[in-house]
């Protein structure tokens, strides 16, 4: 309480930050190249993670990605791994620096041993209702990925309905807080601020992201704000690392591992070696499951996608199936939203918002309602972009 109400200034974020960090195991690495990982704030259809990891093995780094699982109304980067049949998400430490040795990139959860103090406070935090201080947070955060032994991290900070922080002004504070922590901490750091009005893919749920993560490596439909987002950051961390001269420079190469193939290869490769399908990459349509209901949305005027409350979304995914109302709840990996429709986006009525994909009918009825709830038409509206501001 007297974090949240006090703070603690630069110097007493970096010294909690790294006692937490040292309160267990911190990995080091002997490898031929840089070690590097990517962060986001979480947000709605946010599966990044997922392109950005292979890419940046490509391009010559090792990505010892550590994830989490979906919080409140966002999706979580392991959920979405697990709706692929087989994949292990809990590799033993000697599993994930083999991997990580030999395909160069692994996503994983992290162990009991990595910022055990973290998970402590995590606990109370939400009892003494601390959950909203900036410090805290930023020691979270950082903790468990400066323990990953890193030494180039980009964050993604989220901005807008479907992310944590809602303003401009708390999203800022939030990432200036994260870079300068993690520079303390000696860790090269950048962060983006971007836009999270609208959900990033078209889908959010864990097997219809994971579809959209697929048709974008392979080129079969490629989603552009997941591409770009996904060069951006990319390049970030690879200039940061010294693999590219600059951020442009890095987002090039990120781009041409993406064009090329090369990602969906070594996606391919990282999904067989936890456990999933040898030939996921070219049977993925066939590897994923499906939910047996499958509803349209009807818009309920005529007009423009003016405003999407993501935050709705997200929760309307959570009670459909896809997420957890309560710790240890079971996932339905193949329930969600797809075809959602964007901000700036002409509709009318009876024209479909989105598809709504669930267990039952009544579960895929009252999603529906609850998506019709989130969209406000209006007689015009623009769509804003996707990267706020960067913060170096």
């Amino acid at each position: 309480m007297a974090v949240l109400l006090k703070g603690l200034g630069d110097e007493g974020r970096v010294a909690l930050t790294c006692a937490m960090r040292d309160s267990g195991r911190v990995m080091e690495w002997d490898l031929p190249g840089p070690v590097v990982d990517k962060h986001s704030t979480g947000g709605i259809g946010d599966c990044v993670s997922l392109l950005l990891a292979p890419a940046l093995a490509c391009c010559g780094a090792y990505v010892p990605m550590i994830s989490g699982r979906g919080l409140g109304h966002t999706g979580g980067t392991l959920d979405k791994l697990e709706a692929i049949p087989g994949f292990r998400t809990g590799l033993s430490e000697d599993a994930l620096r083999a991997q990580v040795a030999e395909i160069r990139c692994a996503i994983v959860a992290a162990s009991a041993d990595l910022a055990p103090a973290d998970k402590r406070l995590y606990a109370i935090r939400d009892v003494t209702g601390t959950v909203e201080s900036i410090d805290l947070i930023t020691a979270s955060i950082l903790s468990k990925k400066l323990a990953a032994g890193l030494e180039a991290l980009v964050l993604d900070v989220k901005c807008g309905s479907g992310a944590f922080m809602k303003t401009p002004e708390r999203a800022e504070a939030l990432a200036r807080a994260l870079v300068a922590t993690a520079q303390g901490a000696g860790c090269m750091t950048s962060a983006l601020i971007t836009d999270m009005s609208q959900p990033l893919a078209t889908a959010a749920g864990n097997a219809l992201e994971v579809i959209e993560v697929m048709e974008t490596l392979t080129g079969t439909s490629v989603n552009a704000a997941l591409w770009d987002l996904t060069a951006a950051l990319g390049g970030e961390v690879l200039a940061l690392a010294g693999l590219a001269a600059d951020a442009e420079d890095g987002s090039g190469r990120i781009e041409q591992a993406l064009e090329s193939g090369a990602a969906a290869e070594w996606f391919g490769r990282m999904v067989a070696a936890q456990g999933g399908p040898a030939d996921f990459v070219e049977r993925w349509p066939d590897r994923l499951p499906s939910a047996p209901v499958v509803m349209e949305v009807p818009a309920l005027d005529d007009g423009y996608v003016a405003a999407i409350d993501g935050e709705a979304l997200g929760h309307a995914v959570v009670h459909l199936g896809g997420g957890r109302l309560r710790e240890g709840d079971r996932i339905n990996p193949s329930v969600g939203l797809s075809d959602l429709a964007g901000l700036g986006e002409e509709t009318g009525a009876g024209v479909p918002l989105a598809m709504v994909h669930a267990a039952t009918d009544e579960a895929a009825r009252a999603a529906v309602a609850a998506v019709q709830a989130a969209y406000r038409i209006g007689t015009s509206a623009e769509e804003p972009p996707l990267i706020l501001k960067r913060i170096a």
